[in-house]
């Protein structure tokens, strides 16, 4: 079921677990993210994960595609401490594609706000 690998990825991000997050994801899938680009999924976690001190997700809504079966949108509060001390709290989306049998993501697009953060994202890669 998909709310089961969406229950782990948030538990994953949640606690920085690179290998438990990447095993949820197919070793060829694509991250769309508003700060990091278009990105295979390792890299892009590697380097989340990195640039984070922090991070703590609330579970807002599950939404799933009445056209996609294998599609489902996650709705998070997401609160993001940086590892140059920035902190910021936003509400995010995540829509993934999610395999045939629910047991790997495809591809993961982001959705939020970057205006807020964007220059303490630019600073904490100088």
């Amino acid at each position: 079921m998909s709310l089961d690998i969406c229950k782990l990825y948030l538990e994953a991000l949640n606690t920085k677990d690179l290998e438990g997050v990447l095993k949820l994801f197919h070793n060829e899938a694509v991250v769309y993210s508003p700060l990091y680009g278009e990105i295979k999924a390792e890299l892009f976690y590697k380097t989340l994960f990195e640039d984070t001190t922090s991070s703590d997700t609330k579970l807002l809504d599950l939404f799933y595609s009445d056209s996609k079966k294998t599609s489902v949108a996650l709705h998070f509060n997401y609160r993001w401490q940086m590892k140059n001390g920035e902190h910021f709290e936003f509400d995010c989306v995540d829509i993934f594609e999610i395999s045939s049998d629910a047991t790997q993501f495809l591809k993961l697009t982001i959705i939020y706000d970057t205006a807020p953060l964007r220059d303490a994202f630019n600073g904490n890669k100088r």
